[in-house]
């Protein structure tokens, strides 16, 4: 038997981006209900599926969001079909497809040997803490929809690794999602988003100036889902987020390791008290 030949990487459909979010939630990543358009939308071309004879077998994510940074994700062989070389053949297209940027992933720990083959460096640990919160005081915050979005865009665009206007624009306009911001002074000083999970919601991003913002954000987000469970992947070496999350009885789930195949990008970490997605960075 030649699974070589009977393997094909293509782009998927909008339908198999639906299917490579149901496999995650196969896996216990409990995917947002709403992830798979805007993932997507974030890079359209980004998305492959590897077919077995004509079937999905496996499927990762390679969401270019310009021409200097991309990040890898939603890389999953189903289980029936590992150990078979197709999540290596999977692998290589996506790493083709972004080229000679500076790539990112968050992987789980176990796997960063084989991360580090393909040139990818540790540069932090994430992580992910869950718990249910109890509802504090409702801090003054704004909406972030009625935020002007090229200032919020400006916003993010500190605190992540690069300008991704077209997925944040999906982010805080999803169904079952809460975007807030705090605005003094006519200026941004942090904000988060808040979506519906399979279980319970996440928060992704929570970038904030300070500790204090960050937990005015955070207090803000959870006051209208009292008793769910609340997920928040912080970076490790931020402690003020670590200690975010203990303070509001929240333990640690698991924990990714955050790797480039250069230098990390140059982000203030010590604003970053909630990533976005261990999917799109």
């Amino acid at each position: 038997m030649d699974d070589r030949s009977d393997f094909l990487v293509r782009n998927m459909s909008s339908s198999e981006v639906d299917l490579a979010i149901e496999w995650a939630a196969a896996e216990g990543w409990n995917p947002g209900l709403h992830d798979a358009r805007c993932f997507r939308n974030a890079d359209p071309n980004g998305f492959f599926v590897g077919t077995w004879r004509a079937e999905p077998v496996a499927c990762i994510s390679a969401v270019a969001y310009d021409e200097r940074f991309g990040f890898i994700g939603l890389y999953i062989v189903q289980p029936a079909y590992r150990s078979r070389g197709f999540g290596l053949r999977i692998w290589q297209h996506a790493m083709g497809y972004l080229g000679d940027r500076t790539i990112g992933l968050d992987g789980v720990v176990a796997q960063q040997q084989n991360y580090k083959k393909s040139g990818f460096q540790l540069a932090y640990r994430n992580i992910r803490f869950q718990g249910v919160v109890r509802a504090a005081a409702t801090p003054n915050l704004t909406n972030a929809r009625d935020v002007p979005f090229a200032q919020l865009v400006a916003y993010d665009s500190a605190c992540f690794s690069t300008g991704r206007s077209r997925f944040l624009a999906d982010w805080i306009a999803q169904p079952q999602a809460l975007a807030l911001a705090d605005v003094r002074d006519a200026r941004i000083r942090g904000y988060g988003v808040l979506r519906r999970c399979r279980t319970g919601y996440k928060i992704g991003p929570l970038f904030a100036d300070d500790a204090q913002i960050a937990n005015d954000l955070f207090d803000g987000l959870v006051a209208n889902v009292a008793g769910e469970v609340i997920t928040l992947d912080v970076p490790e070496i931020n402690a003020a987020a670590v200690a975010l999350a203990e303070r509001n009885g929240m333990v640690s789930a698991f924990e990714t390791a955050r790797m480039y195949t250069r230098a990390a990008p140059a982000i203030p970490v010590q604003r970053v008290f909630g990533v976005s997605s261990f999917e799109l960075g």
